[in-house]
């Protein structure tokens, strides 16, 4: 929840453009509902006697073009805003990671970074673009569907939506069990992705090793398993909607039986009954596509903390208290005793080491010899031993 909190605090700066995405959200489920409130005066006036046949008509083609335009503009902002999200957070990611000391780098393989960047952040787009706006929409739409079955008949609503609260415990399960195996399943993917600029980048050496073979076996193994992670998710996501589909069965048993008995003591007309089954029908849309939004909100999620894992890791290396900002560089910069030793090392590196470097010269470090002294060698000035 507290990834899922920080990646929502990314949109603040766009709250116009998902105030207007909500507006257009409610505007949709509303005409949604309104559709299949035309189903009741359709059965009990228009056919049987003809009556209000042209304002009937009049408000289909209203509403449906109401629902369209909500629709397009509900997802046409809510995808700009999503793509706004990724975009600041992948600039802050960028720069978070290019920020860290050398030590850092040498403890993490380009490939994972460059995943975190790309996999992860592609993971969390399709869930601030598309997932976020189906939650609203769809639950706004939930909400006119049950309304309207109220309206109808309190008593055969709460019937037929008691198997509701049934589908909360799968859907919960379902989700603990999407967001670990995503967060396998991208592991996986940020180990394929260092095994090939591994191999990419080092072509020279993979060749004159004739290191081909264990090269493709690496990425054979890796390649696996992303497969078996990947049928995870895909197992998880492929339980619930048979279950829907059950209680959904089960509710239109017992809303045939008991409308039946309705209609026959003339508490219910035919068209009121017809009128409900339509919106009971119309709710399985909306309810089948909430239970795919929640898994891909947890694959979000999962891609979240990763991300921000890697945000909450700063560099070891800190500016000293009081440090003045380094002037424009002019003629020279001179090193005072510069010592310096990687990070498990028991010997330093460099140790005591002065030297000055003028703007256009070049010095490597090439050895240190027995007297523990260390040798530069400059371009322009030949060997130097300080």
């Amino acid at each position: 929840m507290n990834a899922f909190l920080r990646l929502i605090a990314f949109a603040r700066p766009y709250r116009g453009r998902l105030a207007a995405a909500a507006a257009a959200m409610i505007v949709y489920g509303a005409a949604s509902a309104g559709v299949a409130a035309l189903i009741q005066p359709i059965l009990d006036r228009v056919l049987p006697r003809h009556e209000e046949l042209a304002q009937i008509i009049t408000a289909i083609l209203a509403l449906y073009l109401i629902k369209g335009a909500g629709a397009y503009l509900s997802g046409y902002w809510m995808t700009d805003v999503g793509q706004c999200v990724v975009r600041d957070l992948r600039n802050v990611l960028f720069t978070h990671i290019l920020g860290q000391s050398a030590a850092f780098f040498s403890a993490q393989t380009s490939g994972r970074l460059m995943s975190r960047i790309t996999n992860d952040v592609a993971q969390i787009q399709q869930a601030v673009s598309e997932t976020l706006g189906d939650l609203a929409r769809e639950s706004l739409a939930l909400v006119g569907f049950a309304a309207l079955l109220f309206y109808y008949d309190a008593r055969l609503a709460l019937v037929c939506l008691t198997g509701a609260p049934l589908v909360v415990y799968p859907l919960v399960r379902l989700g603990q069990r999407v967001r670990r195996t995503t967060r396998h399943s991208q592991e996986a993917l940020a180990q394929i992705t260092h095994v090939s600029a591994e191999a990419f980048t080092g072509h020279r050496i993979v060749k004159a090793f004739g290191a081909e073979q264990r090269e493709t076996a690496k990425f054979r193994t890796a390649s696996e398993g992303l497969y078996r992670t990947s049928m995870k998710v895909t197992s998880a996501l492929s339980i619930l909607p048979p279950l829907m589909e059950f209680i959904g069965g089960v509710a239109f048993a017992v809303a045939l039986w008991y409308g039946s008995e309705e209609i026959s003591a003339g508490r219910l007309t035919t068209g009121e009954f017809v009128g409900f089954i339509a919106a009971l029908f119309m709710m399985y849309g909306p309810a089948k596509k909430l239970s795919r939004v929640n898994a891909n909100l947890q694959q979000a999620i999962a891609a979240a903390e990763r991300i921000f894992e890697m945000l909450d890791t700063h560099s070891e290396v800190h500016e000293g208290p009081g440090a003045i900002p380094l002037p424009r560089f002019r003629d020279r910069i001179e090193f005072r005793d510069v010592r310096f030793s990687y990070n498990g090392a028991d010997d330093a590196t460099l140790g005591g080491v002065s030297f000055n470097v003028r703007g256009g010269q070049t010095l490597a470090i090439v050895g240190r010899s027995g007297a523990g002294k260390t040798t530069l060698v400059s371009p322009d000035r030949g060997v130097t031993t300080e």
